[in-house]
Order: C-alpha cells, then structure tokens, then sequence
C-alpha cells in the first residue's frame, strides 16, 4: 500500500465529508486506475464503503458448541423456544404443522418417521453452519447409518451420513453435493460425536429464463474443505441424474428424516451480498449496471461538493467527473480551476510557498484527472499550475 504524503492537505480536507453512499473517506481521491466501463469504483476507491464490523465468534469442539459471531441469524441454539423457529415439511398447500423433533441435551433431534422439517424463515446465498451428530450406538451401513441431509432452499442437498468406517457411494457420501459431486475427503469423527459444517452457498441465476450463473456450494467438514465452489446441477437426487432448474428468490432450509435419530446443534447463517451478476457493485458489472452505479457515485459526491467552499469544492466536484463527465460539473471546475491558478499568480514570497503543499495536491489532482481522459489535454489551468510550479522550483526533487 501506498499513500503520497503530498496528498496530506486535500486529504484532510476531503475527509470531513461523509459521503450518502459510503463510509468516511480514507486515503487520496486522485490515486488508483479510475472507474472503467465494468468497474464504477478506482482501484484503491476511497468512496468504496468499508466493510461492516462484525465481532468473531468461537470455535466449536466435538464436545461444545462455539459462538456465532455477531450478526449471525440464529436458526437453533440449543433451547426449546428456538424449536419455534421451526415447523414440519407439509405438501404445498397444506396447512402448517409444528415439528414434532424433540431437543435433547441442547440438540435438535430427528424423530424417526415423522418426516423432514424446515424453517420458518426464508433465505437464499448464505453462510451457514451447522454441526450434527450420528447416534452413537452404531447400527446399519452404508445409506442405513446416520442418514439425513441438509437441503438449502429445500432444493440442493449437502449430505449427512455416518461414514466413519462405513463406506458407501461417493456422491452419496457425508459432505457430498449429493448426487451430484463427492467429497474431496472423509474427514467425520466417530459415532456420536458432533461434527461442524460450515457451508457457502449461491444459488443459480437465470435471467429471461436462461441461465446466467449455476451457483454453487463450498462445504468445509471439520475444518477440512470437502467442496471447492462445486457448481449446482440443479437440485441433485437419488438415482436420477440432476438437471439444472430455476430456484425461487427465497426458500426455507431443510433437515431430512431418513429413519435415523441424528442431532443437530448450533444452526445459524449469514445472508451474503449480491453478486453482481445480480446487481450488487463489488466485481465486474454490466455496462448499464457500471453507468448506474457510476451516476448514483457522481450525484452523491456532487452533493457533498455544494456543502463546501473554495479548494475543497473545487477537488470533491472534480473527483466526480471520474464516474460521470457531466458537462455542468465539468464547466464549474473549470471555472473554479482557473481562478484558483490566477489567485496562486497573484500571491507572492512567504505568501505563494505557504500554499505549496496545497497547490502541489491540486497540480497532482489536475494530471491524474488528465492522465485518466476526463480533462480534455491541454487543460489550461494544469498548463499553467505546471509553470508555476516550475518556476518556483516545487517540481525540483531534493537529494
């Protein structure tokens, strides 16, 4: 990382205004490659909002759970009340219907034969974890030992299976997309231990009923990566080969009853940021969604811009022509330009080289807006700053 000490001034000055858009500015307005036909942000942005803070959670063991971090959603901790978060996988159309899984010991546990149950809530792209434990008392192999599953959106199915010394066919295999693609390892501890699930996924996309991104799931089991942004093949399923298929925008997370008592534990998520593919800002963008995105940036600096005066106002309505060369914009830094290069003409001594430092930002302000085509060359008031400079010898490097 690099900063430019000579940008001290106008940083300072800069970093005063809260933009609509974004977080307090940090670092130079005037430094990284500008905003492109697929990228509304520069390299280095310091309009770019920051990331959110969000306090760590904990580490879970095979014996204790660990802690969600802070703006996780919690789907089951352990008490009965959060089994409200919960009711019975009714046929469409059917009326609701509480689970009947029971807690035990801080667990949710599948009662055989009462059937799949799912959350109330809906959610898509998530992180979410999940820790889950086979019976301890080793009965059946193959499919028949610790069978459940995990089904984001109800749809796509991450496997749960006992398969500690209990081998079976490998996309049907603990931590598998199931049906669809294996694990890269076993990683599971034994029988009645609980083993942690953390799992990214995102769902396909289609646009105009074609499809524009597969999606796709990471599965750690363990701390061990077992699915490296697998792609979906729709939905997956037993025996049947999976074909892509549209998901709804939201649907609900789902636990399988396959015949077997397994116990769940520790349920939660985090809803994931739009990919851009779906409007979100961050990544290459589409060309209209780009032009959106730079004109929302512009607008926004343009109104920062008016709530300031002099050198200040003049730098933040420049840094705006990098995402919108509006012509309005475009006249009144002119103007405010050429009077801040006539006003230096006029300063003489003590008085012109106390403004060196500033005039020294502007001068580098002014290149990179012509260096990046957003001044036409040769742009007067850069011109003439340049001679300036020159004369009084700023542009001399000291050895």
């Amino acid at each position: 990382m690099k900063f430019y000490p000579a940008f001290s001034v106008l940083c300072a000055s800069l970093s005063l205004v809260v933009s609509n858009h974004a977080a307090p500015n940090t670092g130079s307005p005037f430094y990284g490659d500008a905003p492109d036909g697929h990228h509304p942000w520069a390299v280095h942005d310091q309009n770019r909002p920051q990331p959110k803070r969000v306090e760590p959670g904990t580490f879970s063991s095979a014996l204790q759970p660990g802690q969600p971090p802070s703006d996780a959603i919690i789907l089951f901790d352990g008490t009965a009340a959060s089994l409200a978060k919960w009711e019975s996988d009714t046929k469409p159309g059917m009326p609701a219907q509480g689970t009947k899984w029971i807690v035990r010991d801080g667990a949710l546990e599948c009662v055989p034969k009462s059937g799949y149950i799912r959350t109330k809530e809906q959610f898509a792209d998530c992180q979410l974890h999940v820790e889950w434990a086979a019976p301890l008392a080793v009965s059946g192999d193959s499919q028949g030992r610790g069978n459940s599953g995990i089904f984001l959106m109800g749809l796509a199915e991450v496997q749960v299976l006992d398969n500690y010394n209990n081998p079976t066919y490998s996309d049907g295999f603990a931590a598998s997309v199931y049906g669809i693609n294996p694990p890269m390892a076993n990683a599971l501890r034994a029988p009645g231990e609980f083993q942690v699930y953390d799992i990214v996924f995102r769902r396909p996309v289609y646009r105009n009923g074609q499809l524009v991104d597969a999606g796709r799931l990471t599965v750690f089991c363990n701390g061990v990566l077992m699915q490296d942004a697998t792609p979906l093949e729709g939905p997956g399923g037993h025996m049947k080969r999976s074909v892509p298929i549209e998901f709804p925008a939201q649907g609900p997370l789902k636990l399988q009853d396959h015949g077997n008592p397994v116990r769940y534990r520790n349920i939660w998520y985090r809803p994931l940021s739009p990919r851009s593919i779906e409007g979100g800002s961050d990544g290459a963008l589409s060309t209209e969604a780009t032009t959106a995105k730079r004109h929302e940036i512009a607008t926004s600096l343009r109104a920062d811009a008016a709530k300031l005066n002099d050198t200040p106002k003049m730098l933040r309505l420049a840094e705006s022509l990098c995402y919108e060369n509006e012509a309005a914009a475009a006249a009144s830094v002119e103007k405010m330009a050429s009077d801040y290069v006539t006003g230096l003409q006029k300063l003489q001594g003590p008085a012109l080289e106390a403004k060196k430092g500033e005039a020294k930002s502007v001068q580098r302000a002014f290149a990179y807006l012509q260096k990046n085509k957003i001044f036409a060359a040769p742009y007067a008031p850069k011109t003439q700053l340049d001679a300036l400079a020159k004369a009084q010898g700023w542009d001399e490097v000291k050895k």
